[in-house]
């Protein structure tokens, strides 16, 4: 497999929307489980938040998540579970309501349109 390289030496698939840490409160159901837990960042594609104690889920399986940022921004959101770690569970995006792209992506700021380098 032949893998293109950038001016830094690591290939495309070492590449990934940047993250924004920012700390807040999220609300993380599924049917009749629900789980506070705390942000630990935040990009264009999903986030990653602390495993809270008592979660069990899967790869794959579809939440809703509830974040409060200040007193005036309120994202609900669906994502569905991409990464399982003992201290964090990592979220993809799978769908925005229309209503709140626009605000997640003003808070995005600038991180919404940068690829940062990630390696394992």
């Amino acid at each position: 497999m032949a893998v293109d390289k950038n001016a830094t030496g690591f290939g495309e698939e070492h590449l990934r929307p940047a993250r924004m840490r920012i700390e807040t409160t999220v609300l993380m159901s599924r049917g009749d489980q629900s789980h506070p837990s705390e942000l630990v960042d935040i990009s264009a594609t999903g986030l990653l938040v602390r495993r809270p104690l008592g979660w069990s889920g899967e790869l794959g399986e579809p939440w809703v998540l509830d974040m409060i940022f200040g007193s005036d921004l309120h994202i609900h959101l669906e994502a569905t579970v991409a990464r399982i770690s003992d201290h964090h569970v990592g979220y993809a995006y799978s769908r925005i309501p229309e209503d709140k792209q626009v605000p997640l992506w003003n808070l995005l700021g600038g991180y919404a349109d940068i690829l940062e380098q990630w390696n394992n």
